[in-house]
């Protein structure tokens, strides 16, 4: 599709939803809809930097998902693993840089490893920012960023009256710009405790398909949608920029 009379949201969200029940419904372990979401997610995401996207930042395991089946977890980080390695390599061969957000707490030493020499290896990257969510809460993130600025107030680092919205962005897991529009597939309409400071003003899209058949001819629907937005961030004059 063709974008120049678009406007492309600088920063998008997306929460992967869908995987497990998509592999169901085709008669397929859960674990096979992961591995088909993972190729989604490297198809759509080189997608959305070819056509000029900034930000991308995806939800891809929360601190809640712990809770899952032993199983799934377990091959879960053993797919990340494997991924971060092969998939990911081509956000770095186009120049992007992937950046990580959440806990390192309770993600094997293979996995650190391998995100590290990512984010290493992309740091000077500046066609986009790959913002991958894992281990992630918004809520955490929040209470993380609080403890944070607690710790620079007690060093007399930081002037406590200076706080603001702005200085308070600092402390979240990586700096990064507000998410203009936020994408759930399969239809669940809730937000899920991601990236809870960023969404305060951002569109929101729920198509009800499945994340693995959520193909470049959705993300081009999703744009459309996003340009029937009127944004106002609270005032009167409507903007989409």
């Amino acid at each position: 599709m063709d974008y120049s009379n678009l406007v492309l949201p600088k920063h998008i969200g997306i929460i992967i939803d869908g995987n497990g029940r998509w592999a169901v419904a085709h008669g397929k372990k859960r674990s096979y809809g992961h591995l088909m979401g993972s190729k989604r997610l490297r198809e759509i995401g080189l997608y959305a930097f070819s056509k000029g996207l900034n930000i991308l930042s995806i939800f891809a395991f929360s601190t809640e998902n712990f809770k899952r089946a032993k199983e799934e977890v377990t091959y879960l980080m053993d797919l990340f693993a494997k991924n971060f390695k092969k998939e990911l390599n081509s956000f770095k061969e186009k120049g992007v840089k992937v950046i990580f957000s959440g806990r390192r707490e309770n993600l094997s030493l293979k996995l650190l490893k391998t995100m590290d020499t990512l984010v290493k290896d992309t740091e000077n990257n500046k066609n986009g920012i790959l913002n991958i969510c894992l281990n992630y809460g918004g809520q955490s993130e929040i209470i993380d960023g609080i403890k944070k600025i607690n710790k620079d107030f007690i060093e007399n680092t930081i002037n406590i009256d200076d706080l603001n919205e702005q200085t308070f962005k600092k402390y979240l897991y990586n700096e990064l710009p507000e998410i203009d529009f936020l994408i759930r597939t399969s239809g669940e309409n809730r937000i899920s405790n991601f990236m809870l400071w960023q969404l305060a003003y951002a569109e929101m899209y729920f198509p009800k398909i499945h994340w693995p058949d959520f193909n470049t001819n959705e993300f081009d629907k999703a744009i459309l949608e996003y340009n029937k937005r009127k944004r106002r961030f609270g005032g009167i004059k409507w903007n989409r920029e």
